[in-house]
């Protein structure tokens, strides 16, 4: 199975727990495990009975490194391609958005890799737990891509210039990192999950979304927190200024290019710097692009917008191309549509904004 679900009777109304069960691929999101997630959070917000939801993962290594690129590979490959590359981001970003605008209350607890669509998971809930050895991450410019699942929306809400530093370089963020700048509520030790389902279950929920949103809130309050002294040590603590200063308002290649220059020289900084100096170029063009279209949109246009994106990108060669180099054959040897941001045509990158569909046919429409 590649997502578990079960209700949980408490002393009034129920539990849904939803769990990825797919440990062997680091819990990478298929098609098949969206239209599974959709169906079961429809049916759960239609029933009255279901007063709050849980999202976990099994597995030692990580909560979801993504969506599942190999899927993706070989849709692009295959025909009619684009089309159906579509059809399954059309379905990732419905659950999304179906997160972000549950009727009820959703608690994710986000363990160890946390990247990309499994970032997307974790953003969307109104209730966003960690465990001390979660990374956080969106470094889909390594292949060709661009963050999505609504990075347009939670990067642009991250302090001064780091959502998009994240963007550009694929940084991790470790655990204190992600409470530093607001990506996570709370950081618990996974071993209190049972402790935390077992205090839901004890509790008497009404169906009454703001009383059991405030229940919620005060008992996950109570819990105990990880100690401070099982956190890494935040990497923004000591480079946030840096980050401020080299990614301050500017042209995007006068970004980079300090970026690039920089003397800071710990590992963690020369792995955010090597993420750059890799990436695709029109994807960093992109993502300069959709943060600053993001700020003006609602959260369904956000959605819309990037889905357009992801068309667009699965008719050009950078993405496949991107996948081929980083997963498949491991060669690390990209060959880009562009060498560098200054051969990136400016009408090339816009482009990419265009919907390939009238209006009417957009499948994020009804959102």
């Amino acid at each position: 199975m590649s997502i578990q679900t079960r209700e949980l009777s408490c002393r009034s109304g129920k539990l849904g727990l939803l769990t990825l069960d797919s440990p062997d691929t680091l819990n990478a999101l298929s098609s098949d495990m969206f239209h599974r997630m959709q169906a079961q959070l429809d049916a759960w917000a239609d029933d009255d009975n279901l007063c709050l939801v849980m999202i976990s993962a099994n597995g030692d290594r990580g909560f979801s490194a993504g969506g599942d690129i190999r899927e993706l590979y070989q849709a692009l490959k295959g025909p009619p391609g684009a089309a159906t590359v579509t059809e399954v981001f059309a379905q990732e970003y419905r659950v999304d958005y179906t997160l972000h605008t549950f009727p009820k209350p959703v608690v994710t607890l986000a363990h160890g890799i946390t990247m990309g669509g499994g970032m997307g998971l974790l953003q969307a809930s109104r209730y966003r737990l960690v465990t001390p050895d979660t990374t956080l991450a969106m470094p889909e410019a390594a292949i060709g891509l661009f963050p999505d699942v609504g990075a347009s929306w939670f990067l642009n809400r991250l302090p001064g210039s780091i959502g998009l530093f994240m963007g550009l370089t694929g940084a991790r963020m470790n655990a204190a990192d992600a409470m530093r700048i607001g990506l996570a509520d709370l950081v618990i030790e996974r071993s209190q999950q049972d402790e935390l389902v077992s205090r839901i279950t004890d509790q008497y929920w009404t169906g009454e979304i703001a009383a059991d949103d405030n229940r919620l809130f005060r008992l996950l309050n109570q819990l105990d927190e990880a100690p401070t002294e099982s956190l890494p040590a935040s990497e923004l603590a000591t480079h946030e200024q840096e980050i401020a200063r080299l990614c301050r308002r500017d042209e995007l290649p006068r970004v980079v290019e300090r970026l690039l220059n920089s003397t800071a020289d710990d590992h963690w900084w020369r792995a955010c710097i090597d993420g750059l100096r890799n990436a695709c170029p029109v994807s960093l063009y992109l993502l300069e692009r959709q943060l600053a279209h993001g700020l003006q949109m609602s959260l369904k246009d956000i959605f819309r917008m990037e889905l357009a994106m992801v068309a667009n990108c699965a008719t050009h060669p950078d993405l496949a191309e991107g996948i081929r180099a980083r997963l498949i054959d491991r060669d690390n040897q990209p060959a880009w549509s562009f060498q560098s941001l200054a051969e990136v045509p400016e009408d090339y990158v816009e482009g990419h904004f265009t919907p390939p569909w009238p209006e009417a046919e957009d499948p994020l429409a009804d959102l």
